[in-house]
């Protein structure tokens, strides 16, 4: 997977915590739910502002920076179902 960096902002990680790119481009996190404890609502960490390309997928790497990788779109197809055509055969009668 060849990845690139779009941005870097060093952001520290803190456990416990979802780090992720949100709608506006920006850095937000989350408390992680764990067993019967619920998460807790998004906030900002850092204002970054980028855009997104469709087929990109963007994420926050090891350093803390956004790093952004072209999606695999691969797999095989679901074939279509066949319709059935059942033909009803009448008995010849002697």
């Amino acid at each position: 997977m060849a990845t690139k960096k779009v941005a870097k902002v060093g952001v520290k990680k803190e456990k416990g915590f979802l780090y992720f790119v949100d709608k506006q481009g920006d850095i937000s996190s989350a408390k992680m739910a764990r067993g019967d404890k619920k998460g807790g609502a998004p906030k900002k960490v850092a204002k970054v502002g980028i855009k997104r390309e469709t087929g990109y997928l963007y994420f926050i790497d090891k350093q803390g920076d956004i790093s952004c990788a072209k999606m695999v779109r691969g797999g095989t197809k679901k074939k279509k179902a066949a319709k059935k055509t059942s033909k009803k055969k009448t008995a010849k009668r002697k």
